[in-house]
C-alpha cells in the first residue's frame, strides 16, 4: 500500500443551523485536490456552533444516527475520502449532557471509529465570552482512540486535549502516524499557545499533526482563532490557513515517520515508559 496520503483541513465559521454548516463543508470539498488515499478533517462543533449552551443538546444523536452523521457519510462517500468529522454531539446516559464525539468516516461512508472528548474545557479566557463550562453541558469521555487506515495509524483528539501531552504520549505508543485536532481554540488562547502547542506535539511524538479550528466571530460573539495547520513530524508548518474561513491541503509520505524514529529512537529512550515505576 502506498505510503503517500493527502492531507487537508476545512476551516469554518460555524453557525447555529447545520444545513448551513454542512452547505460551506460541500463548498470546500468540492474544491479541494483529488487524491487516491485523502484524509479531511473538520473542526470541532462544526455543524453546530455559536448558539445557546443546549443548542448542542438539541441536535445530539446516537452514534450511527441522526441528519448530521448521515450527512458525513454521504459527503464522505460523493467525494471518496476519509472525513475525520472533528466533533459533534452524541447521546449519553445522562439526558443534560451530550458526548464530545469525532467520528471518522471511509470513502464509502462506513463509520470507522469514534472517539469522544476527554478533557473538558472549563476555564476563564480574556475575551468576549470570559468563562467557558464546558462540563455543563458535555460530558468526557472514556477511551483512547486510533483508527487503522491503509498503511496510515490515525490518532483521535480533540482541542483542549492537545494541552495533555501524556494522551497524544499514549496514541504514539500505539503507533500512531497522524494526529487529528479538531478545535475551536479561542482568540486569546491560539495567539498564545496554538501553533507552540501543536509543534509540540509532532516533535515531542514524531507524528503529521492536522488541526482544524473554528475562526472568526460566531452568532453568540465567542471569537476563535483560525490557523488550521499541518505539521510534519520535525515540526515544520507545511500549511497555515490563516483567518479566514477555506481550507489547506498537503500531500505528505508517512514513512517520514519512521525515518525520523530509526534518526533519533526517542520512543526508545523514553524511561518513562518502562524504567521509572
Amino acid at each position: 500500500m502506498a505510503t503517500n496520503w493527502r492531507l487537508s483541513a476545512i476551516q469554518l465559521t460555524s453557525g447555529p443551523e447545520p444545513a448551513a454548516n454542512l452547505a460551506a463543508v460541500r463548498q470546500y470539498l468540492q474544491q479541494l485536490p483529488r487524491a487516491e488515499q485523502h484524509l479531511v478533517l473538520l473542526p470541532e462543533c462544526f455543524a453546530v456552533f455559536g448558539g445557546g449552551d443546549k443548542l448542542q443538546l438539541a441536535h445530539q444523536a446516537a452514534i450511527g444516527e441522526g441528519d448530521i452523521q448521515q450527512a458525513c457519510q454521504q459527503l464522505a462517500s460523493e467525494f471518496a475520502v476519509y472525513l475525520v468529522a472533528g466533533s459533534q454531539p452524541t447521546t449519553t446516559a445522562d439526558p443534560t449532557r451530550f458526548a464530545a464525539s469525532c467520528l471518522v468516516y471511509s470513502p464509502d461512508g462506513t463509520l470507522l471509529a469514534d472517539y469522544q472528548k476527554l478533557h473538558l474545557f472549563d476555564v476563564n479566557v480574556a475575551d468576549s465570552t470570559g468563562s467557558y463550562r464546558e462540563s455543563a453541558t458535555t460530558l468526557a469521555g472514556q477511551k483512547i482512540s486510533i483508527c487503522q487506515l491503509p498503511d496510515l495509524k490515525l490518532g483521535l483528539s480533540i482541542c483542549y486535549d492537545v494541552r495533555f501531552p501524556g494522551l497524544m504520549q499514549a496514541l504514539a505508543a500505539g503507533g500512531m502516524q497522524l494526529l487529528t485536532v479538531p478545535s475551536a481554540f479561542t482568540r486569546p488562547t491560539g495567539a498564545a499557545h496554538w501553533h507552540t502547542l501543536l509543534k509540540a506535539r509532532a516533535i515531542e511524538n514524531q507524528c503529521f499533526v492536522l488541526a482544524a479550528n473554528q475562526t472568526g466571530v460566531h452568532a453568540n460573539g465567542r471569537e476563535t482563532y483560525g490557523h488550521s495547520l499541518i505539521i510534519d513530524p520535525w515540526g515544520e508548518v507545511l500549511a497555515d490557513a490563516g483567518t479566514e474561513p477555506g481550507w489547506v491541503s498537503v500531500q505528505v509520505d508517512m514513512n517520514q515517520c519512521r525515518q525520523l524514529g530509526q534518526k533519533m529512537p526517542v520512543h526508545q529512550h523514553n524511561r518513562f515508559n518502562s524504567e521509572l515505576k
